[in-house]
């Protein structure tokens, strides 16, 4: 386990249910949240933190128990004129497209979207932008609609800022007419190129355990012993 200086920790999947198992016997709670796939943790009442769970992981409540297992998933990441979709079985990409549209009017530096809100379609760039949008959502859709109809999905990641939720969520698109397999993925994509892809993958394949100011405290023997075991284990 890795901690950050933001009170995140990475848990890689051989040492959640360590974890989790390790909680229990030191008498705090776990409440699940089936929509967000994390535990929240508790102490007499008070909350310490949460972990979000692998996607490859299934939590039985009623076992306490952490089940594995192999999942099919698609990977959407849009930015105003530039996309990445990936398609990935068990946590390896399989195939994965960059779509790029000329959609920011140069001096401004605004998407043609954004722009449209406040200005005319009359202009020959505006309309030569415009197409382009909708030509970059159409393709988003129907490489996501080609992963579907080939394989089994369990679930389709996504990562788009709320002024193109309209557009890629257009009624009757392939996204909104499978919104029950999406997943908002919790992390920040400044760029959604194909290697920030991989990463964003890489972490979804791991739990992040975020803690409460009152955490780190109580944890902190969890915390040392994980220390000192990986110390034992490089010495080894």
């Amino acid at each position: 386990m890795s901690q950050n200086t933001n009170r995140q920790a990475l848990i890689k999947a051989d040492e959640l249910e360590h974890f989790l198992d390790w909680t229990s016997k030191n008498g705090m709670q776990h409440e699940y949240d089936t929509i967000k796939h994390k535990i929240f943790i508790y102490h007499q009442a008070c909350r310490l933190g949460d972990v979000r769970l692998p996607m490859t992981a299934h939590y039985a409540p009623e076992k306490a128990g952490i089940k594995w297992e192999e999942k099919n998933h698609i990977l959407c990441m849009v930015k105003a004129g530039m996309a990445a979709v990936g398609y990935f079985e068990n946590g390896i990409n399989i195939s994965h497209k960059v779509f790029r549209a000329y959609m920011v009017r140069k001096k401004q530096g605004k998407s043609q979207i954004k722009y449209l809100k406040t200005k005319g379609k009359s202009r020959a760039g505006s309309r030569v932008r415009l197409g382009e949008s909708e030509m970059f959502f159409n393709q988003i859709n129907e490489r996501i609609s080609n992963y579907l109809d080939t394989y089994p999905i369990d679930y389709i990641g996504y990562s788009c800022s709320k002024t193109l939720w309209p557009f890629l969520f257009e009624p009757g698109s392939t996204l909104q007419n499978n919104k029950h397999l999406l997943y908002k993925i919790p992390v920040h994509i400044q760029q959604p190129t194909y290697g920030r892809m991989l990463e964003i993958n890489g972490l979804l394949l791991k739990a992040t355990l975020r803690l409460e100011d009152v955490a780190p405290n109580l944890l902190a023997e969890y915390f040392e012993q994980n220390r000192e075991s990986s110390h034992e284990d490089e010495q080894w």
